[in-house]
């Protein structure tokens, strides 16, 4: 199972904010920015700050993505 964070980049745009604007408020480095980038796994703390920030809810930000023959659990 892999994670996308296109959701988050869309409601970014949707909110008319920037990924600066989004990661200063919400206190992210710039390191742990690029791994959101990269569809990284990140800690809940910052899915919760972003969250926070963008006022919405975890689903809205973030996607599980199933490989190909992947059985689900």
């Amino acid at each position: 199972m892999d994670v996308s964070y296109k959701r988050l980049w869309k409601l970014i745009i949707d909110k008319d904010m920037t990924n600066v604007q989004v990661r200063r408020t919400a206190e992210i480095s710039p390191a742990t920015f690029t791994k959101l980038k990269k569809n990284e796994t990140v800690s809940m703390d910052i899915l919760l700050k972003l969250c926070k920030v963008l006022e919405c809810q975890f689903e809205d930000i973030v996607e599980i993505v199933r490989e190909e023959g992947e059985v689900k659990l």
